[in-house]
């Protein structure tokens, strides 16, 4: 389909059901779930990322939709204008919006560009890494759109190189098959180097987890840098060292580094190197809960124990044992921290909501026999903007406890 194909007065029209809640929508919520939807056999007909106008039970207009009748999530809300044009003009108006807040923020070109539904490109995200944008079209729509799409990204940012990451679990629930490909531009001939918080990071874009950077973590790297002076430092689930390498910017005395991949250590450390932190950082490879159990039974210590693991409840039906998985964790890190030193516990899963985690954390540290207060709460930073209306857009917790002896 190209980028006007179908568009105007020949769309197809679907239509909520009588009794499902169009209030939602008209605030602003982004998502129509397949059973809120009239699904005739004319709907379900529709092309993966078919464009529609959705009406609500009396056929009134909401706005242009995209459908997928693979996905649980069958329309995602496009425009509020249900006669927009979803060109290249119409994406580059969204990123230019996006870019400029970005700008005023930041003073160099390495943040998240897009983060889906809360710039007003469901299932998009983009990473920018200086002259390098990497794009994961995680819904069949973008899919289907991608060279108008990256034909904005272009024009917009300049960029030489943008980089399609077409994997991971959304694309899966879309019906979508995993890719990696260069689609403007060189290939990057290594890894990228991106300035954040006093450290250089290498970022491997063709290779690496997502799209090669947790651009989410810069404001909680931040503030652990603020308890990192003078201390000495545990990362676990460090990826290519995020909290280390900040710590290490803010004077930490050493930082170790654990992770179970080797590729993000290596990377890990280069980026110490590139930092001029090499004498002060140390990796060990290996599956986190069994290194936090080893350095226990060392009887190591530290003044600063970081924890930042993968979604262990990516969804609902995982929020039980994800929970008890977060408990884990704080009660293997706690005895690490030395008496008044820090414990910082992180959660991405947006099943597990701020208070749940929190629960979960404090009985692993009380397990732990360990006691705590709560200094300070972070969130993702401001280049992961989210949606009021979305839940989901609001994923990463962060919380820093102050243990007692």
């Amino acid at each position: 389909m190209s980028d006007v194909e179908g568009q105007g007065r020949g769309l197809p029209v679907v239509r909520l059901k009588p009794k499902a809640e169009a209030r939602a929508i008209r605030h602003g919520f982004p998502w129509v779930y397949a059973d809120e939807l009239v699904t005739d056999r004319r709907t379900q007909s529709l092309p993966s990322g078919a464009l529609a106008v959705l009406e609500d039970g009396e056929r009134r207009p909401l706005g242009l939709v995209t459908v997928n009748v693979r996905s649980k999530i069958i329309a995602r809300m496009l425009d509020r204008d249900p006669d927009a044009v979803i060109d290249q003009d119409w994406f580059a108006a969204r990123i230019s919006r996006a870019m400029a807040h970005r700008s005023r923020i930041y003073d160099k070109p390495y943040y998240r560009l897009i983060h889906a539904e809360a710039d007003g490109l469901p299932g998009v995200v983009i990473d920018r890494f200086g002259d390098v944008a990497v794009v994961q079209p995680n819904a069949a729509w973008a899919e289907l759109m991608l060279q108008p799409l990256v034909a904005a990204i272009v024009a917009v940012t300049g960029v030489a190189t943008v980089i399609k990451n077409g994997a991971g679990r959304a694309r899966g629930l879309e019906g979508l098959a995993e890719e990696m490909a260069v689609v403007h531009g060189p290939a990057p001939a290594g890894p990228v180097e991106v300035p954040m918080n006093g450290a250089i990071y290498a970022a491997d874009l063709l290779g690496g987890q997502k799209t090669g950077l947790y651009f989410d973590q810069r404001e909680n790297h931040a503030f652990a840098a603020r308890l990192a002076k003078g201390a000495k430092v545990l990362d676990v689930f460090s990826h290519v060292g995020g909290f280390a390498l900040a710590a290490l910017a803010g004077q930490a005395t050493s930082a170790l580094a654990v992770d179970a991949s080797a590729a993000a250590l290596t990377l890990a450390g280069q980026g110490a190197a590139a930092s001029g932190f090499a004498n002060r950082f140390a990796a060990r490879q290996g599956d986190a809960f069994e290194v936090l159990e080893a350095l226990g039974a060392e009887s190591e210590r530290f003044d600063l124990v970081i924890c930042d693991p993968p979604a262990f409840a990516p969804a609902k039906p995982a929020l039980e044992a994800g929970l008890r998985a977060y408990e884990r964790i704080a009660r293997l890190a706690a005895p690490l921290v030395a008496p008044g030193g820090y414990l910082v516990l992180c959660s991405c899963s947006h099943a597990a909501d701020l208070q749940s985690f929190r629960n979960a954390s404090s009985r692993g540290i009380g397990r732990a026999g360990r006691r705590g207060q709560i200094i300070h709460t972070g969130f993702a930073g401001p280049d992961h903007p989210v949606l009021p209306q979305l839940a989901e857009s609001s994923y990463l917790k962060a919380l820093a406890f102050r243990l007692d002896g």
